[in-house]
Order: C-alpha cells, then structure tokens, then sequence
C-alpha cells in the first residue's frame, strides 16, 4: 500500500510539482493551500508523513504544527524559506520532526522523507524474543518500551510517540549506560542526513522527556552529560 503525503504550501506551482515527484515515487499525495484545509484532511483521513510550509495565508506553518501533533504522530516536515535558527528552534519545538530549507533540491526532500517513514532495523531482534522490551522505570507505572511491538507503555496506558522520538528512544536504549553524543545520535536517528544544525536532537530529547520522565525540568532516565552528549538510565 502506497504512502500518504499531506503537502501544505500555498504556493500552486511548488505544490504541484511536489505532487508529480511524489506521485512517481509511488507516493499518494493529499494537497493544502491553507491550514484549516490541511487540518481537516489530518482529522478525517489517514496521513503518513506531512511536508508543511511556515509562511501561509491565514493561520501559519508553526500554528498548524501546534494543532495537528496532539492529532497524529505522523513526521512532519517543515520545508520553507525561512532559514533563521530559531525559526527552526520554534518549528521543532511545535512538533516538527524535520527541516528542509528553501530553495532545496527536490531529492533532498525525497531522501527526508525516506528517513522519517523508516523505522529502525530491528528485525535482528526478532519478534518472539521475550527479552527485546526495555523497562525504562520500573518505579511509575512502569513504563515500557518495545521496539518490535513499537509502542512505549506506562502500565496499560500507551503513551504515543511520533516516528522520530521513537528512532531516539531505540537509539538511545539499544545503548543505555552509555553516553551517546549528538552527532551519534544524528547518524543513528537522522539517517539520510540533516539540515545542519544539532540542536534537532536537544529540541527531540525535550520531547522525549516530556513523555517519559515524571519530571521533564529534572530527568531520572536520559540525563544530559555537559560537553558530551545524553545517557539513558533504566530505573
């Protein structure tokens, strides 16, 4: 089955063009000038990944990123003109996952997108392995991950995690005790590459805390090691 792209870009011929690349690709494509109308095709039909531009007419890129994520946990893709850092900073901390500057070589988005849709090689692992779930905190819950299952569980509750906190999370179990920098972490999570600025992987460990530790403002289970990078403890 084919996967679904939402492009929200309001400009007609960039969109257009989007589309008939990623139609050959194999892709099927859902197209938005605007972000009510973006919105709504989130809310009532299946969506696999999301190339959204900032700047729009009426509501802007960042203000649908706020509302789609509690919606889905689909990769967005910011593809946009804007280029400053802390637009980027702002994009990610919405909910982006990823972010492309324009003007970009289209097969750099197509390469963005392969990235996002994968998900890690764990068929090493093998499915019936009783040994593969890791539990990250066995004193809240406890909260589960299981990377062949892909659900994080606290207790019977699953709690839902975007495609790339889910690449960080394996990353970052499949070595726990070690101390991972973020360049480790960009080759591991942001597999065909990245726009160039390693403060995606900070911004993703934020949200990351935010789902897995009791504190997100003091984190028990993926502490920052200053000058070197994150460690993920099991507790």
């Amino acid at each position: 089955m084919s996967r679904r792209v939402l492009v929200l870009e309001d400009d007609y011929g960039l969109r257009t063009s989007l589309r008939l690349v990623l139609e050959q690709d194999g892709y099927t494509v859902a197209e938005a000038a605007d972000a009510v109308t973006a919105l709504a095709l989130v809310r009532s039909e299946h969506v696999d990944v999301m190339l959204v531009d900032l700047m729009l007419g009426g509501l802007d890129g960042y203000t649908f990123i706020r509302s789609a994520r509690p919606e889905t946990t689909a990769p967005i893709i910011v593809i946009s003109a804007r280029d400053g850092s802390r637009d980027v900073v702002t994009a990610l901390e919405a909910g982006a996952d990823d972010y492309v500057r324009k003007p970009f070589d289209v097969a750099e988005v197509q390469a963005r997108l392969r990235a996002a849709l994968r998900r890690p090689d764990i068929a090493a692992h093998g499915a019936s392995d009783p040994g593969t779930a890791v539990v990250l905190d066995s004193r809240h819950g406890p909260l589960v991950f299981d990377p062949v299952a892909a659900t994080l569980k606290r207790g019977e509750e699953e709690v839902h995690l975007t495609h790339t906190e889910f690449k960080l999370l394996h990353a970052l179990t499949e070595n726990a005790g070690k101390v991972m920098g973020r360049g480790s972490l960009l080759s591991r999570v942001w597999t065909d590459g990245h726009f160039g600025d390693d403060r995606i992987v900070d911004v993703h460990i934020r949200r990351l805390r935010t789902k897995i530790e009791q504190d997100p403002g003091a984190p028990a289970i993926v502490l920052t090691i200053r000058g070197l990078g994150y460690r993920l403890d099991l507790r």
